[in-house]
């Protein structure tokens, strides 16, 4: 009878516990974030069912099943309840501006209203793949240099507080002219070392400044602007945007989307607002019947001639889709071919500046030490 009532606590106790672990689980899935990958997995597996004949609804529960972020399942989940109760797929996917941006929305709604959702779940695809890819390249040939800057700045630091002081206090007990780089090591030493914590705070305070108007409107588009300023990665970006308002507007196109509603899709994915706001303007102008490649030579700055002919073709022929697919995949190679190299020019660079500085330090050390030797 015991071990009766002892079992029937167990198991009275292990419900409760599990209901809780649930909460949790479900509480934290609200802050997982839905990656690119995920995406990309969504729109090819979905065009891959509708192409086979499955019902929306039944290919969106299987994905959901498939899927291991609990957040995108849970949408996936309500999107086919949606659906369900008679929305769309594109009213479903506006529901969560925060997972599918504008791009994805407007063609899926397009595919929609064409009958041909399997055709724009395709182009989404590779849309998002290609996109996906252009930021990993850009993302990995920065990692390399950044590790390599952070290495070396931390070694100077480690040198500059713990070896340097060492040295420098043996300089100060002798009586002796020291050589100009050796005293202005000891009076910038002595400076960080008595002012070290006013340094930091300031440099701390001065950086989340700096982050916070940067992340503002008038902040954003004057760093935007420096960017297009900056040599070698003023012309990184511009290949990047390119590519990016390039691919877009293609994919749009194919879609049958209008032109006007196009340019308006198209500037929302570019990360630069310089070229957000010339695509902008663009789409009012296109409104009263002017040429793309009249309307962007008005910016030769964001625009090459290259680019502006290759359009002003496509417009002539009525190939302006399959035109911007062949300059996006252009910029695209332009890109990869950049950051393939960037690693190997920027590497060299870091290292013989931070080299230079510590090298500066140590000559500064070993120049009295050396005169130190030679009197005795």
């Amino acid at each position: 009878m015991l071990k009766e009532e002892k079992t029937k606590t167990k198991d009275n106790i292990k419900p409760d516990s599990d209901s809780f672990i649930n909460k949790v689980n479900n509480w934290t899935a609200n802050f997982q974030k839905v990656s690119a990958s995920e995406k990309i997995f969504f729109a090819q597996h979905l065009s891959l069912m509708v192409k086979a004949g499955l019902p929306l609804t039944k290919g969106l529960d299987a994905l959901a099943k498939q899927t291991k972020n609990k957040r995108f399942q849970k949408i996936i989940y309500n999107i086919s309840r949606d659906i369900n109760q008679g929305d769309t797929l594109s009213e479903g996917l506006k529901k969560y501006p925060k997972i599918f941006n504008n791009l994805f929305i407007n063609i899926i709604a397009a595919g929609e209203a064409t009958g041909t959702l399997e055709k724009s779940l395709n182009y989404l695809y590779l849309q998002i793949k290609k996109d996906h890819q252009l930021n990993n390249k850009v993302r990995g040939a920065l990692i390399y240099p950044a590790i390599i800057f952070i290495a070396m700045s931390a070694i100077g630091t480690v040198v500059m507080i713990y070896v340097i002081p060492k040295f420098i206090s043996i300089f100060k007990d002798v009586k002796m002219e020291l050589p100009i780089m050796t005293r202005l090591l000891i009076k910038f030493n002595d400076f960080v070392m008595a002012n070290g914590i006013i340094i930091a705070i300031i440099s701390f305070v001065s950086i989340v400044i700096l982050v916070r108007f940067i992340k503002t409107p008038m902040g954003k588009k004057y760093f935007h602007i420096l960017i297009l300023k900056v040599p070698i990665i003023s012309s990184i970006v511009k290949k990047i945007n390119l590519a990016r308002f390039s691919q877009t507007m293609s994919t749009l196109l194919k879609t049958d989307i209008k032109i006007v509603e196009s340019f308006k899709i198209a500037a929302s994915t570019v990360n630069n607002l310089v070229y957000r706001e010339s695509l902008e303007e663009a789409s009012e102008r296109v409104k009263k019947g002017e040429l793309i490649n009249e309307i962007l030579a008005k910016y030769p700055a964001l625009y090459n001639n290259i680019t502006l002919q290759m359009i002003a073709i496509g417009e002539e022929t009525g190939e302006l889709d399959s035109i911007l697919d062949e300059i996006a995949q252009f910029y695209q190679e332009e890109v990869e071919e950049i950051m393939n190299t960037l690693p190997s020019i920027i590497e060299p660079i870091i290292i013989l500046i931070l080299a230079s500085a510590i090298g500066a330090m140590a000559i500064a050390i070993v120049m009295p030490m050396y005169a130190l030797t030679n009197a005795f």
